[in-house]
């Protein structure tokens, strides 16, 4: 496993909520993190774990790579993918994100 791979399979499986973007959950730096940031906080989800991928372009590709997802922000619950702001807006409406963030 690559350096890059590994970095971000421990950061996938050891947070329970981590969302990899661009910019911070204080200073989102693209309208589709920001909304991501939105959805879990609308979910009710206080602790989660975010990476900033405009820091590390090794990560911003990679990440990219380990999802087969071409977009970035990147929501992973319990190591497991489960999409882009788009996804996540979706499923939260549906309630599912909010299943999914519980453990149901």
């Amino acid at each position: 496993m690559s350096d890059v791979r590994q970095r971000i399979d421990d950061l996938v499986k050891g947070n329970h909520v981590m969302l990899f973007m661009k910019g911070t959950a204080q200073f989102p730096m693209c309208g589709f993190s920001g909304r991501a940031i939105q959805v879990l906080q609308a979910c009710g989800v206080t602790e989660f774990k975010t990476f900033n991928v405009l820091e590390d372009e090794e990560i911003r590709q990679g990440i990219k790579d380990y999802s087969q997802w071409p977009t970035i922000p990147q929501l992973y619950v319990n190591g497991e993918f489960i999409g882009g702001s788009d996804i996540m807006m979706e499923m939260y409406q549906s309630g599912e994100l909010q299943e999914i963030l519980q453990g149901r």
